[in-house]
């Protein structure tokens, strides 16, 4: 397997494997997820993910292997194709992103513990908790900021 090799913007021609890796990463890590709801979410996201303004995590074949999304200081996205977990990428991303925003924040589903435990590692402190996720649905989300 190739090394990891850089961070870079998303080009138009990366939107496809953003998906792939979205739908990989998910399918590891939100066992929690009905069915449906499932695809109803693979179909919004399909519908702006491939041009969204995305920072991805490249291996030395220039090939996408996580991405994450920021919004302002918030953290809309992570996700590392699971080929990949706990290779550093996720950190590499978040340091990035922390170059780019002294502060930040992010949501993560409160039934993916191994997300919680990323980030509480990175030194992310939960500062809330929602119900709901950001759509309406049943999966309550705990809030984070970065707080070294």
């Amino acid at each position: 397997m190739p090394a990891m090799s850089s961070i870079r913007p998303a080009r138009a021609a990366d939107g496809a494997r953003l998906l792939d890796i979205w739908r990989k990463a998910v399918d590891a890590t939100h066992d929690f997820l009905t069915p449906d709801d499932r695809s109803a979410i693979e179909a919004e996201v399909a519908a702006f993910l491939p041009l969204a303004p995305a920072w991805l995590a490249t291996d030395t074949d220039d090939l996408a292997i996580g991405f994450m999304l920021i919004d302002g200081a918030h953290m809309e996205a992570l996700f590392i194709d699971p080929v990949w977990h706990g290779q550093g990428i996720g950190r590499r991303l978040v340091d990035h992103a922390l170059s780019l925003h002294s502060t930040l924040t992010t949501d993560v589903n409160e039934q993916n513990d191994g997300a919680i435990a990323f980030y509480e590692a990175l030194s992310f402190a939960r500062t809330g908790r929602s119900e709901q996720d950001g759509q309406g649905r049943p999966y309550p989300l705990i809030h984070l900021r970065y707080a070294p």
